[in-house]
């Protein structure tokens, strides 16, 4: 049925549902999976003069926690006996890296939370779920 799953994870308690959802279709399927986290780009509103952040520790910062994320993940699922891989990328809007991602990948599915930890942007603009869903050919399971 499917082969590649992208599993697209911020490290949220909603993502962490869905890798369980992931594991097991792929588990099910036979699939492998390939996890991605997003990480942000430097925001030049951070340089204040209140709490000003260095552009490389701002970066380092979110490498680590984009690369702990898929860690999570992948052992996760590789202790399911999943085969799994993973990568991170930096991108101002993640639905785009997501879909971006699926489709260099070869992935047939694209596994992910209804939402994530995206606050108040998301309740204004809409879910970067949201924006998966309507950008993407592929199909698209949404865990809640």
């Amino acid at each position: 049925m499917y082969q590649r799953i992208l599993f697209p994870t911020d490290g949220s308690e909603a993502t962490d549902k869905a890798l369980e959802a992931a594991v097991t279709l792929a588990k099910l399927c036979g699939a492998e999976l390939q996890v991605l986290s997003v990480k942000d780009p430097y925001p030049f509103a951070a340089v204040s003069e209140i709490h000003p952040i260095a552009p490389q520790e701002y970066l380092d910062a979110q490498d680590r926690a984009a690369r702990s994320c898929v860690g999570r993940a992948v052992a996760a699922a590789e202790s399911a006996g999943i085969k799994a891989s993973g990568c991170v990328v930096e991108a101002v809007h993640p639905w785009e890296a997501i879909v971006e991602q699926a489709q260099t990948q070869g992935c047939d599915l694209i596994v992910m939370a209804s939402h994530g930890r995206r606050g108040i942007a998301a309740l204004l603009l809409g879910s970067e779920t949201t924006r998966v869903l309507t950008h993407t050919q592929l199909p698209v399971l949404v865990v809640r």
